[in-house]
């Protein structure tokens, strides 16, 4: 599904990401942690075709996502951090208009979907500038999930949602293992243990570790190394 081989990006002399490889099989939910700075979101980015890679090759699908970024773009939801939305359109005028922009066929029946499917269909008509955190951070998924993809890349999806929201969130997340591949991005070790199949650690631009969930042991120690780097050990 995903197959990333020495992904690089330099911002002048700044290397961000150095030569980081992996795989994500189709089904998995894995999840990609590493402190604030560890270039986590200059990695989706690039595998989401929003940033150039300095080198290295990204394939979605078997389809080479540098070369061929808008046709790797339809097999995939992007939801990135803050997710941008137009605050003053109504939950399903906004889905919609998203769907629209991605030539999506039989809207009507996508919009609905994807309503069902990110939890959001009781504010389908509420402006989306009123809704709370957690209902905005929920039409951004539906918004992930309009086109029906087979892969989620999900960055820091539960960031700034208050206990519950985090919980009803991650339940969404897992409700999706087996149908969709996910690939999630987050600094908190609470948030991968509670949802993923895997564990990817990135940090300073590399990648230190690929985990499954159930090597508990090697999981707790890579944590105690890292934790002084920041990454969270719970959820707020």
């Amino acid at each position: 599904m995903i197959e990333v081989d020495a992904l690089s990006k330099r911002y002048g002399t700044q290397l961000a990401v150095n030569e980081v490889s992996f795989r994500v099989e189709r089904g998995e939910i894995v999840g990609f942690l590493g402190p604030n700075g560890a270039g986590k979101t200059t990695t989706l980015r690039m595998l989401t075709g929003y940033l150039a890679p300095t080198a290295g090759k990204i394939r979605i699908e078997g389809i080479d996502a540098v070369r061929s970024s808008l046709r790797a773009r339809t097999r995939l939801g992007y939801m990135p951090e803050g997710v941008p939305l137009y605050r003053e359109m109504r939950v399903h005028e906004y889905l919609h208009h998203r769907a629209a922009l991605k030539k999506v066929s039989e809207a009507r029946a996508a919009v609905d979907r994807a309503l069902v499917l990110a939890g959001v269909t009781d504010v389908k008509n509420r402006i989306v500038g009123q809704l709370s955190k957690g209902y905005r951070q929920r039409v951004g998924l539906a918004e992930a999930l309009i086109a029906d993809p087979p892969l989620l890349i999900l960055d820091e999806p539960t960031s700034g949602l208050d206990p519950n929201q985090v919980r009803q969130f991650r339940e969404l997340v897992r409700g999706f293992g087996g149908s969709k591949t996910v690939f999630l991005s987050t600094h908190i070790l609470s948030e991968v243990q509670a949802v993923c199949d895997r564990v990817i650690i990135i940090r300073e631009g590399r990648k230190v570790a690929d985990i499954t969930l159930d090597q508990t042991t090697k999981l707790e120690d890579m944590f105690a190394e890292l934790t002084t780097s920041g990454i969270a050990e719970e959820s707020p």
